[in-house]
């Protein structure tokens, strides 16, 4: 006579695991976080149990209730794994059959911890998508809410690291801000390939019970169910290309760190931190240090390690489900969690600098930053750009030998470079004028960013309620 077993795949055994196979093969406890999505599977695959006869009205009714009990249960903690579960299918599955007895078992019918697995993942990112989606709109409303303040906010852009021209503190800060946009849109994007489900794919082969997936992949939030039963549970691009974001989302946060590192810097003193969002020194009780910014900026390498990591566990997986698969969470909600500090830091960071106006405002014309402007006002009077180019350059030079600035050079001055700079260029050698010139789409001249900041609150908007709106299961 056979003997029952908890496990889900040990009819065929004779005996038990051995303990190292059992310690190897136990997911880790964080993986169990996945119950609440599990359970939203199980109950959409219910109904479709019950569409296939397997479950009559009131069992559906009776399991479909174990299920919501045990789901508040869990999230109560009043019903946590214990030793012997060895994934969140085995804990879950246990804890139905202790309450509903033989019915418990017959949830099992239809599918396959391989179709399980890939569900539940798929629904947990899908829900984290929009978490993560929103802790980057805080960002950006932070970022854009500084912008709106430092529109008039004159400071020198850069190229190279060396200043290059004038331009208004409000387009620096939204070109971070822009960057993360395309984050968002890209998560979008993904969340629409993604919206597929994979029950019903069983094993690998599709099931001959669950012959309705269209119906439980609607109950879940999904679109429809996936073309293949066997990309269904082998694949894993969706979270490779989840990672990829948020590779990508993390470099552009180091991006926007490493220049906090240098405004707060007493070589730039740009900006000023906000007490609360920097840290000081164990030995030196003068310093304030930039630690949010350059955790942020470590933390970018650890997000390229996560999908360096499923990509490597990937690339050589036969089809269809391998073992190898069960890899995929780790990277996931490590990346998660290393996002989930570091965005709230940064966006509080940013939100609280005070930026020093007149700090920037005295940087902004040196290093000739406006000698485009000299090659420029050439160019419009008919100099081709190459002589525009070198006249400028001779202008520079005399003014670098006489310690002066541009604005400085005096009529003759001009005339002995060359009889086309005439006096009237002086008028080009302002800030305002510089950037008043830089007036096409997207430029920063003042009323051009006001537009930009207007077409980027209308397009976070968006972003925000596709945060808010999603239909699939949430925890």
């Amino acid at each position: 006579m056979t003997q029952p077993t908890d496990r889900l795949w040990g009819a065929r055994f004779a005996s038990g695991p051995a303990a190292a196979l059992a310690a190897l093969s136990r997911s880790p406890q964080r993986y169990f976080q996945m119950a609440p999505y599990d359970l939203a599977g199980s109950r959409a695959h219910t109904r479709e149990l019950q569409r296939a006869g397997l479950l009559d009205s009131d069992e559906t009714t009776r399991m479909l209730a174990a299920i919501d009990t045990l789901d508040a249960d869990f999230r109560a903690g009043r019903v946590q794994p214990i030793e012997d579960d060895e994934d969140v299918h085995t804990f879950l599955e246990r804890v139905l059959t202790e309450r509903l007895g033989a019915l418990g078992g017959k949830l099992r019918a239809g599918r396959s911890r391989n179709d399980q697995a890939a569900n539940d993942l798929r629904l947990f990112l899908r829900d984290h998508a929009r978490k993560l989606a929103e802790q980057v709109l805080a960002l950006q409303d932070a970022l854009v809410s500084q912008a709106e303040q430092h529109v008039d906010t004159l400071c020198p852009g850069f190229t190279h690291l060396q200043q290059a021209q004038p331009i208004s503190f409000a387009h620096q800060l939204l070109a971070h801000a822009q960057a993360m946009l395309r984050d968002v849109q890209r998560l979008v994007d993904w969340d629409a390939r993604t919206a597929l489900s994979p029950l019903g794919a069983a094993a690998m082969a599709g099931s001959a019970i669950a012959r309705q997936p269209q119906q439980s992949a609607l109950e879940m939030g999904y679109s429809g169910p996936c073309e293949n039963s066997i990309d269904a549970v082998a694949s894993r691009d969706h979270v490779a290309e989840f990672l990829f974001i948020a590779s990508m989302l993390g470099i552009n946060l180091s991006r926007l760190s490493e220049e906090f590192c240098l405004w707060s810097s007493r070589q730039f003193r740009w900006v000023e931190l906000d007490d609360a969002y920097a840290t000081g020194s164990s030995i030196m009780p003068q310093k304030k240090n930039p630690d949010i910014a350059e955790l942020t900026r470590g933390k970018a390498g650890r997000l390229i390690g996560n999908l360096t990591g499923l990509l490597s566990t990937l690339k050589a997986l036969p089809l269809s489900y391998n073992r190898d698969l069960a890899e995929d969470k780790s990277e996931v909600m490590d990346t998660l969690d290393t996002l989930g500090l570091v965005l709230p830091a940064m966006a509080g960071m940013v939100r609280t600098m005070q930026v020093r106006v007149d700090e920037l405002r005295r940087q902004a014309p040196l290093g000739f930053t406006l000698a485009t402007e000299v090659a420029d006002w050439l160019a419009m009077r008919g100099v081709p750009f190459k002589e525009a180019h070198e006249i400028t350059g001779a202008l520079v030079r005399a003014c670098e030998a006489q310690d002066m600035e541009l604005w400085q050079a005096s009529p003759a001055m001009l005339a002995d470079i060359d009889p086309r700079l005439t006096p009237e260029v002086r008028e080009s050698l302002t800030l305002e004028a510089a950037i008043a010139m830089r007036s096409g789409h997207g430029g920063t001249a003042p009323q051009r960013v006001r537009e930009q900041i207007a077409r980027l609150k209308v397009a976070l908007e968006a972003q925000q309620a596709w945060a808010a709106h999603y239909q699939g299961p949430r925890t």
